[in-house]
């Protein structure tokens, strides 16, 4: 079946994906989602040991972050495939690596050796630490940049220890970060003719998605702590207990402080000194949650989130996983969307943003290795001579 486009918005651009596990094949979802002709460049079958870092093909990890994308192997390590890859690369818009500084330039596909023979190539790198420094060279993952960059620090309940948070954040935002910066890049190629680097990493990654926690540091000299689900500057605002479970209440403001204690049933808070704005509230946390709480505990979760809600006090459920797909809100967004052209029914999560003029969709599944081989390597000139040679090199 020939390749489906995602969407039209980035179908001029083609993008060589040299990237493995999480933070890297997240930055590339989001250039396949919106269209980009997206290579996926593997080891070839028979130099394939074990299973491939990131997990089985038919996993769900890899259903998720490798749909909307075409397959071709190179053994890189080979001469002819190497010098295929630069072919390749002197016809691409974007090359994305995460692998250690050192391994591109050993292989000679850095982004100096690259630029060489693509001068508007921009060429996009993700690692666990930076491309230089004494941590250059060491192994990145994402819980070692969630403690080294501070979150675990301030995640979880006061006093129990640092906890990771609940998704590869570090991962994640690494690789919207670098996908961000592909962007960028590539506009600014439009007003300059050439590409450059882009570097990320997950240790900076984090570190930006401390934001104010980070700002009170470095601004003030405010060393954040566990909070738990209460939090930080805006009070009350955390987990109450309800009659049949948990809900979320967040009170920001004034105005919405006197909404909830007219929700609550509670008007005697207001006059309660020890409440008295913020820096009260504030210091007084723990016995006011424990009046809200006293509140909350005489009625059933739905009860509370319907009654605050109409009174302008923001509230919501706190939902397993299962239960967030059945959520009506989340079956009316339609994030979660089929994968057309797969052989059993599948869905995965679709992009989280729309464009009105030139939508997304789920085009088709992730390929199988090397399935797109002869399909690709026909679009960048070799002819069908050349590719019986590198398969008899074993190069693809």
């Amino acid at each position: 079946m020939p390749h489906q486009q995602a969407s039209t918005a980035l179908s001029r651009f083609t993008v060589l994906d040299l990237t493995r596990v999480r933070a890297g094949p997240t930055a590339v979802r989001q250039l396949a989602d919106w269209g980009a002709n997206v290579v996926k460049i593997e080891t070839p079958a028979h130099l394939a040991i074990g299973e491939d870092m990131g997990g089985p093909r038919d996993g769900p990890d890899f259903k998720n972050l490798h749909r909307n994308k075409r397959a071709l192997t190179l053994d890189l390590k080979s001469e002819a495939g190497l010098a295929a890859f630069r072919r390749l690369a002197a016809k691409a818009d974007v090359v994305v690596e995460n692998f250690r500084p050192d391994v591109k330039e050993r292989l000679g596909i850095d982004y100096p050796t690259l630029r060489t023979v693509n001068r508007r190539l921009v060429y996009a790198s993700i690692s666990g630490f930076g491309q230089t420094g004494p941590y250059a060279g060491r192994p990145g993952f994402d819980q070692i940049a969630q403690g080294l960059g501070g979150l675990m620090s301030i995640t979880g309940l006061p006093g129990q220890g640092p906890v990771r948070v609940g998704i590869p954040i570090a991962d994640l935002t690494a690789g919207l970060f670098c996908a961000m910066g592909i962007l960028v890049a590539l506009l600014e190629r439009e007003v300059s003719g050439e590409g450059q680097g882009v570097e990320t990493s997950l240790l900076q990654a984090q570190i930006f998605m401390l934001d104010f926690q980070a700002a009170r540091w470095l601004v003030k000299g405010e060393v954040a702590r566990q909070a738990g689900n209460d939090h930080p500057t805006s009070i009350p605002t955390g987990v109450f207990q309800t009659a049949d479970g948990y809900i979320n209440i967040a009170t920001a403001g004034h105005a919405t402080w006197e909404r909830l204690c007219h929700a609550l049933g509670a008007p005697e808070l207001l006059d309660n000194p020890d409440y008295a704005g913020g820096a009260a509230r504030s210091r007084n946390r723990v016995a006011l949650n424990a009046a809200i709480t006293a509140r909350t505990r005489q009625a059933t979760s739905a009860d509370w989130v319907d009654k605050l809600n109409q009174a302008g006090v923001p509230c919501g459920p706190i939902l397993t996983i299962d239960k967030v797909f059945g959520d009506p809100q989340v079956r009316h967004l339609g994030i979660a969307r089929p994968v057309e052209g797969a052989e059993s029914p599948l869905a995965l999560v679709d992009q989280p943003f729309a464009l009105s003029r030139t939508p997304n969709r789920l085009a088709s599944p992730p390929p199988a290795r090397g399935e797109h081989n002869d399909e690709i390597l026909h679009e960048f000139g070799f002819s069908a001579e050349e590719i019986s040679a590198l398969r008899v090199a074993r190069a693809i």
